[in-house]
């Protein structure tokens, strides 16, 4: 009897001792951030914002209308010579185009009569000037021809003025002048080829010269999405050529007029372009952010974690109170991500290295 209470006794010790040692185990094995993993990690707070309506956009690169020089012809003529092709750059009075016109021949023709009319009148006005002063004529004479010298004078300085304005010291007695670009920047349209003929009714220019520090995007905006869209939106653009870069911007222009053809309406962006990077005509994807007025619960995108079509965070309360959380993610909008429930604003979760925090609590 005795040994038989004393072999109860030691079993119950044994198994106090045992339930001892894993709940020991079980409390070494609890989760604490190291003070090298704290340093590693980046920690957000959840907040409250405007859950924002993202548009995406087809487009293409212009040039800035109203930020380039059109190049006019100053006289009719032939082109006997094109010089710059589409997209070219050029300098400040570089040579465009060679046109021989009968128009500045004519010019340089009524120049020598001038010129010519000058040199009489200024012999007549000496002449009479020494017949004066010897007493030979009278005073009269002398005012007489001395005016028309200066009619003469006057005449040449019109004729000499209409070179200057037709070409300068750029043309020549033969009719040929060079048109010349007025600015510095890129030949963005021409309109002229070699052979081509200038008639004297001709209002459009020949050249579209702009610097392209500054483009136009244009994008269409299909009747559905018309309400989605006003003047200052914040825009993000991305071009076929460089996937990698995004331009930002607003919309500063929406057009009142649908197109006829695909009932769509034109929104215009207005973008620096300092580096070059755009050119006219370029494919490019725009993005448009409109902001609504519902708020939801919102994280940093960084810091879901998909997972077998579920998305988790990692809610950080202390080094030693760190747990994991399923979301329910209504949208993701750049580097916000809008959620459901699964945390409450104002909890901190970790952003940055926190798939190992997830492997080690998970398992």
């Amino acid at each position: 009897m005795r040994n038989s209470i004393l072999m109860a006794f030691v079993a119950l010790v044994l198994l106090a001792s045992c339930e001892h040692k894993e709940a020991a185990i079980e409390e070494n094995k609890k989760f604490v951030l190291s003070d090298s993993m704290m340093h590693m990690i980046a920690i957000d707070t959840v907040t409250e914002c405007q859950i924002t309506d993202e548009l995406k956009l087809g487009g293409e690169i212009s040039f800035n209308e109203n930020n380039v020089v059109k190049v006019f012809p100053r006289v009719s003529g032939q082109v006997v010579e094109a010089r710059v092709s589409l997209g070219d750059k050029v300098t400040k009075g570089q040579t465009l185009a060679v046109i021989k016109s009968a128009d500045i021949a004519g010019i340089y023709d009524d120049l020598s009569s001038a010129n010519a009319d000058v040199s009489i009148a200024k012999r007549h006005m000496d002449n009479a000037e020494s017949l004066f002063k010897n007493g030979i004529s009278s005073e009269r004479e002398y005012n007489e021809a001395k005016q028309n010298y200066e009619k003469a004078l006057a005449a040449r300085n019109k004729v000499q003025s209409l070179i200057n304005i037709n070409g300068g010291g750029k043309a020549s007695a033969g009719g040929q002048y060079l048109l010349t670009a007025p600015i510095d920047g890129y030949i963005v349209e021409k309109k002229i080829a070699a052979g081509a003929f200038i008639r004297p009714d001709m209002t459009d220019n020949l050249f579209i010269i702009s610097d392209l520090k500054n483009v136009w995007v244009n994008a269409d905006v299909y009747e559905t999405d018309i309400a989605r869209i006003k003047e200052g939106n914040n825009v993000k653009v991305v071009s076929v050529a460089y996937p990698d870069k995004v331009f930002t911007g607003v919309i500063n222009k929406v057009s009142q007029v649908l197109d006829p053809q695909s009932k769509s309406m034109r929104v215009r962006i207005n973008l620096e372009n300092k580096d070059m990077l755009l050119k006219p005509e370029m494919f490019v994807k725009v993005v448009v952010d409109n902001e609504g007025t519902s708020k939801v619960t919102c994280v940093a995108t960084s810091a879901i974690l998909p997972q077998d079509n579920k998305n988790y965070v990692v809610v950080y309360n202390s080094k030693s109170d760190v747990k994991l959380a399923e979301v329910d993610v209504i949208k993701t909008v750049g580097e916000r991500t809008y959620l459901r429930g699964g945390v409450n604003v104002g909890d901190k979760v970790i952003s940055k290295h926190q798939l190992f925090i997830f492997t080690q609590l998970s398992e």
